[in-house]
């Protein structure tokens, strides 16, 4: 299976079988990333959380006991 990175339209090739193809031809919402710019950006936003001044705001979903 082709698939396109949705950053830098960089076109590669998956496993047919696998689990993110078969995730990727089932949901269209899910979305490809190369490792390259995986790596990029998950070394950017650890760069931010050791700055001090990145927040991360999360829903606090609180479940009811009924």
């Amino acid at each position: 299976m082709r698939v396109k990175c949705v950053i830098c339209d960089n076109i590669e090739s998956i496993d047919d079988h696998s689990f993110q193809a078969k995730k990727l031809r089932n949901r269209p919402i899910h979305t490809f990333m190369c490792k390259s710019c995986e790596t990029r950006i998950t070394e950017r936003t650890n760069e931010r959380i050791a700055t001090g001044n990145f927040r991360l705001y999360r829903s606090n979903n609180e479940e009811e006991d009924w």
